[in-house]
């Protein structure tokens, strides 16, 4: 009898992905949920018998929905896959009952390995690919291929500032949207939320796409990160620079990296500036709104568990990039 398998994802990406990187010597039949509520409908009136599950997704997230299955003892096996991979996300996974944990994005060897170990799935000699797969891989709307591939480098990001501040790092959804000057306004202006901040900025350039990394670091997480970091003295304003930088340099160096690597962009990196200290939003806008005019902007908002610290992340791309972002995000589907 064949091993039902269902992906649960909120990226067609990803589900397109991983479905494609299934063996096809696995006797399974796929189906696919878009986040966890969906997930425990599917698996409460049965038929599920391994689920591929992400962690990060709206409506129920991945660890609710380990919870969920924990609390009511739900007869399904749950591999974690996700771009998240600092090692607490995946201590905690396994701990909520995930058979293994897969990184993104998914390799059939590594899938392989997972049936060797575990032996979940009967074999064929023959597989169909599954009928039901969504192809809707990249929307004007929600540019879910470029949103895959920003959550992949954000994961890998999160887990270099974790093992930095040995801390567990709460993952957002990327948003992903083209806006104008005067909607990046107000993105910016959310993303200060009233408190005053520094701002470093460092630019990106390779292969047709030219945009910059934007970090805002909140001017009160400071005396927290300087604790993490074993910092006891004074907080002075050369400390805090050399906090920020740092900081910057992890998150959009990290971040790049996994673009880069994605999308196989060797990006050229200019070195980090600081754009201002202790800043309030209406200054920050004023001295760079010339630069910021129609802009692909990814947002990330990191927040350190347990702690009063958080920074965003903008990554701002010229309108100019956008086709080639797509394109080559677009590309990850079909060779998938």
């Amino acid at each position: 009898m064949s091993c039902h398998v269902l992906i649960c994802d909120d990226s067609a990406m990803a589900r397109k992905q991983l479905a494609k990187a299934l063996p096809e010597t696995w006797d399974i039949v796929v189906d696919f949920a878009g986040n966890g509520a969906e997930a425990l409908e599917k698996i409460q009136t049965g038929g599920v018998d391994v689920m591929f599950l992400d962690l990060n997704m709206p409506v129920k997230d991945g660890y609710e929905t380990l919870e969920e299955i924990q609390r009511c003892d739900l007869p399904v096996i749950v591999v974690v896959v996700s771009g998240d991979i600092q090692a607490e996300a995946v201590d905690r996974t396994r701990k909520l009952g995930a058979y293994d944990f897969i990184k993104k994005p998914v390799s059939k060897e590594r899938l392989d390995q997972i049936q060797e170990q575990f032996g979940l799935f009967s074999l064929r000699g023959e597989w169909t690919p599954p009928l039901t797969i969504d192809t809707k891989a990249t929307t004007p709307q929600g540019f879910d291929a470029l949103r895959e591939v920003a959550n992949v480098a954000m994961g890998r990001a999160a887990a270099l500032l974790a093992e930095l501040l040995q801390v567990f790092v709460e993952l957002p959804i990327p948003k992903v949207n083209v806006l104008e000057v005067s909607e990046l306004q107000m993105a910016l202006a959310l993303a200060a939320r009233q408190d005053t901040f520094s701002a470093v900025c460092q630019g990106l350039i390779g292969e047709g796409i030219r945009g910059e990394g934007l970090l805002i670091v909140h001017d009160s997480s400071y005396r927290e990160i300087a604790d993490l970091l074993g910092y006891q003295e004074e907080l002075t304003p050369t400390l805090e620079a050399e906090m920020v930088m740092d900081v910057a340099s992890i998150l959009i160096g990290a971040f790049a990296k996994g673009l880069s690597e994605q999308l196989d962009v060797a990006f050229s990196s200019s070195h980090p500036v600081i754009l201002g200290r202790h800043l309030d939003f209406a200054d920050l806008f004023k001295h760079n709104a010339s630069r910021w005019q129609r802009t692909l902007a990814i947002e990330i908002s990191y927040v350190i568990e347990g702690h009063n610290i958080r920074c965003d992340l903008l990554l701002l791309f010229t309108e100019e990039s956008l086709p080639v972002l797509q394109r080559k995000a677009g590309y990850l589907v079909e060779v998938a």
